[in-house]
């Protein structure tokens, strides 16, 4: 269950992985932070490349590091960027998070601004992975 501490954490380890960002075609920095079912937060920042299918964004990096350590139950995922109104992940990365049934996005901008939704309210279409391991499309 979210908590304040741990939405707080979450936050400040997405904030801390902006610094890391490669911005050199489309300026955004952009950082996030993955939290496992175990408690295990994992960082990431976008990657640019001037190929957009080689472009990365912060919330799959965070969740493609976690999945490389065998990680495959996510609680929740954060991200933030300094936008008017707080940054909302990029389709791909919303099927990322329905592929491994994220329950929550805490999106947030560097003004402070927060909202927190559950994946579902954001992505309803998405294709999520069920328990037999076929993929299907949420109804």
């Amino acid at each position: 269950m979210l908590n304040e501490e741990i939405i707080d954490t979450m936050v400040r380890t997405a904030i801390d992985a902006i610094k890391n960002a490669y911005v050199e075609h489309t300026s955004l920095e952009v950082g996030a932070c993955a939290l496992t079912s175990d408690g295990t937060l994992y960082s990431g920042c976008n990657i640019d490349n001037a190929s957009p299918k080689a472009y990365c964004t912060a919330e799959e990096l965070a969740m493609y590091k976690a999945i490389s350590d065998g990680k495959r139950d996510f609680d929740a995922v954060a991200v933030i960027a300094d936008t008017e109104k707080p940054f909302v992940p990029a389709g791909s990365s919303l099927q990322l998070m329905a592929e491994f049934q994220v329950q929550d996005v805490i999106m947030a901008n560097m003004n402070g601004e927060l909202e927190i939704v559950s994946l579902d309210e954001l992505f309803p279409t998405g294709a999520k992975v069920r328990e037999n391991r076929r993929l299907t499309m949420v109804e």
